[in-house]
């Protein structure tokens, strides 16, 4: 990218050599003056022969170096490494030779060999701030190249090669608003102007592509009538109706040193009209990359005006009246004492997107992006756009495609097609999926119609029941946090189990927030069926009588667990699962085992089964109107007394009789509903349940 960069604002007009090299006998008076005119290509071809003709060895290393800052700015940085090492070796007097050999390696990605040089220099100048600079932009690079799931690593950056030639083309322009056609500049064959003096190159010219019907880019066209010229024309800023076109154009005059400068032209019909010079160029200062606002009130540009940071700045003039006013310069935030160029500023009119090499970057030029502060300046230090926006090359000229995050832009990057190229770049969205699987938790068989409610930190509610192979799947979206839960309701089922299942608190957390790759989430349930006999963790109560029993010296086991049993904490899992099944209406049933008459019996139990229902309501705050109790004394013995009988010892048949004498939970209806609860427009659904006639039959028809 050097070859116009530099060309467009260090020189312009290109000197007609005035001699003929092959009849001069002062080869290295010649290189001086190609190379003062920033004719490096014929420079470094005079350098060469003028070097084997000196013989004094401080104008040879001379010769070396000027060679070698010859080869960097047609952008050979082989050949330019190669010199200055020549350079170095040869001793050249001036540390320069070791930054410039660092800043070589850097845009060649050798940043290990870079930050030795910038080291050198460091110990040479240790006054400038460059060498460590250099170091630090080094390890920074490094990192930015090696990082994973940021930000930046999502962008898509690919080269349009359908677009790009196998010479320079770069500083890409939408046409208007709409995006579907590009202006861009070239020095493909085909260009109009003669050979350039400082690159050996074609000069450049502009060219248009459009996007056709099937989304591809047309094979580029020169850009016809006053836009053509044989100067180079380069860099345009094109304003949202389509209808005016800021450009830099090169002006030529044999013997002249003439500057780059911005020129203005408007559409008459479908062409352009003549371009006119703007009125606050001056002919001694090059401007040029024009860079006009949305609103067509700022324009942008490159120059190096006097009352700079040393370098090229970046300069704005507004629109009054009809007449733009004098440049200002956007301050020490933005400007250093390097380059700054290429600006472009995005539609909201706040960002501003530049090149530098002067900020701490990966390589040449590296893009830049800055926010206005509340005044209106530029203030804030400016951003990195970072790999793989930026390269060890030279990575200058973007464009957005209005407010979305995709565009192109220019690079002489490795892998391109050219010299300079037109790069796309796009931020794919992240795609964040939610899915999993609701299962019974007595077969794993899948459940049916189970209700998956998914809450987002941002306020989106959705629902969604199961399939019939209790599968689930949600969309989520970007830099948001959920929360989803199960829920049942009439048509929750699987092949086993038709009387529905319970909801319980199992809670999933998950989260996009600060994730930059695409992710699938997985959150699968497990749901207890509804049976004839739901039971929960075992209910004792004091010997002989219904009041709860609380363990304290650790020896009442559960027979299932074997841990220590508390009848509250027994009775509080069942509050939680009446909690997590607001509209269950149910019935606490308590059981003897066969010993002690049925008279006694049957009361010993309703009692113990009231004792459960007082606690819930009383200690628990649960609605009376969802509970009920029913003692069943020994009429529903889980194990009869005839396999109770034949255990061998009184410890197993004292076990045994302990299974019969227990406490469980029948589901009697689903329709309770809260009347203090806030009314809600979401249905209610109640499945259904079979009644008390059914109450009594155990063991095969619970799954039924």
């Amino acid at each position: 990218m050097k070859k116009f960069t530099k060309f467009a604002l260090a020189t312009t007009a290109i000197l007609a050599f005035a001699f003929s090299v092959n009849a001069q006998k002062n080869y290295l008076n010649d290189a001086d003056f190609a190379f003062d005119n920033h004719q490096y290509f014929n420079a470094i071809e005079l350098y060469k022969q003028a070097y084997v003709k000196v013989k004094k060895a401080d104008v040879k290393s001379k010769i070396l170096f000027r060679t070698a800052v010859a080869y960097n700015e047609i952008n050979d940085l082989k050949g330019a490494e190669t010199y200055y090492n020549k350079a170095i070796k040869a001793k050249y007097p001036d540390p320069i030779v070791t930054l410039k050999l660092a800043d070589c390696l850097k845009a060649q990605q050798k940043y290990p060999e870079a930050i030795v040089e910038y080291n050198n220099y460091k110990k040479e100048v240790p006054s400038d701030v460059a060498g460590e600079n250099g170091v630090k932009s080094c390890e920074l690079a490094q990192q930015w190249k090696d990082a994973t799931n940021t930000p930046e690593t999502r962008l898509k950056v690919e080269n349009m090669a359908l677009i790009n030639s196998k010479e320079s083309d770069y500083s890409p322009a939408y046409a208007d608003k709409k995006g579907n056609k590009l202006i861009f500049s070239s020095n493909r064959q085909g260009a109009l102007g003669s050979m350039d003096l400082t690159t050996g190159q074609n000069h450049y010219d502009l060219y248009e592509t459009a996007l056709d019907k099937n989304g591809k880019w047309s094979t580029p066209a020169a850009m016809a009538g006053a836009i053509d010229s044989k100067m180079n024309d380069a860099s345009v800023s094109v304003s949202r109706k389509g209808d005016v076109m800021f450009m830099t154009r090169c002006p030529e005059e044999k013997n002249k040193q003439l500057k780059c400068q911005i020129y203005v032209c408007k559409k008459q019909g479908p062409a352009w009209a003549e371009p006119e010079l703007l009125p606050f160029n001056i002919d001694t200062v090059a401007f040029a990359h024009p860079a006009i606002s949305a609103d067509g009130k700022t324009l942008y540009f490159t120059s190096k005006l006097a009352g700079g940071y040393g370098g090229k700045d970046i300069w704005k003039s507004s629109l009054e009246g009809k007449v733009w006013g004098q440049p200002v310069n956007l301050g020490p935030s933005i400007n250093t004492q390097g380059d700054e160029m290429f600006p472009y500023i995005a539609e909201d009119d706040k960002t501003l997107y530049f090149s530098s090499n002067y900020h701490l970057g990966m390589g040449g030029l590296d893009l830049f992006k800055a926010e206005k502060s509340a005044d209106g300046k530029f203030t804030k230090a400016p951003e990195n756009l970072k790999y793989p926006m930026n390269s060890a090359g030279d990575d200058f000229g973007i464009i957005f495609e209005g407010k979305k995050i995709r565009g192109y832009f220019s690079s002489n990057r490795e892998g391109g097609k050219g010299s300079d190229d037109i790069w796309s770049f796009n931020l794919p969205p992240l795609v964040f999926n939610l899915s999993g699987t609701v299962v019974s938790l007595k077969n794993n068989e899948p459940v049916q119609n189970a209700l998956i409610h998914l809450k987002g930190s941002n306020g989106d509610m959705f629902e969604q029941k199961t399939g019939a192979d209790g599968k689930y799947a949600f969309k989520l979206k970007e830099n948001t946090s959920y929360e989803v839960t199960v829920a049942t309701d009439k048509n929750t089922m699987s092949q086993t189990f038709k009387k529905g299942f319970l909801a319980n608190k199992d809670l999933g957390k998950l989260t996009s927030v600060g994730e930059n790759e695409s992710k699938d989430f997985v959150k699968d349930f497990a749901l207890d069926p509804v049976l004839d006999e739901i039971r929960f963790p075992q209910v004792l109560y004091a010997l002989g009588k219904a009041e709860l029993l609380v363990d304290l010296d650790g020896t009442a086991k559960d027979n299932d667990t074997h841990k220590p049993i508390n009848s509250k904490d027994s009775l509080n899992h069942l509050y939680q699962t009446l909690m997590d099944n607001p509209t269950l209406v149910v019935e606490l049933q308590s059981h003897t085992d066969s010993r002690d008459n049925d008279a006694k019996n049957q009361i010993l139990s309703e009692a113990r089964a009231k004792s459960c229902v007082d606690y819930l309501i009383n200690e628990k705050k649960v609605p009376a109107a969802r509970l009920m109790f029913k003692g069943y004394g020994e009429k529903k013995l889980l194990i009869k007394d005839d396999v109770i009988n034949k255990a061998k010892t009184a410890e197993e048949k004292n076990a045994l009789h302990q299974k019969n004498r227990r406490t469980v939970l029948r589901v009697v209806n689903w329709d309770y509903v809260d009347p203090n609860a806030p009314k809600s427009d979401k249905p209610i659904y109640k499945p259904a349940v079979k009644g008390e006639e059914n109450s009594e039959a155990i063991g095969d028809s619970e799954s039924k």
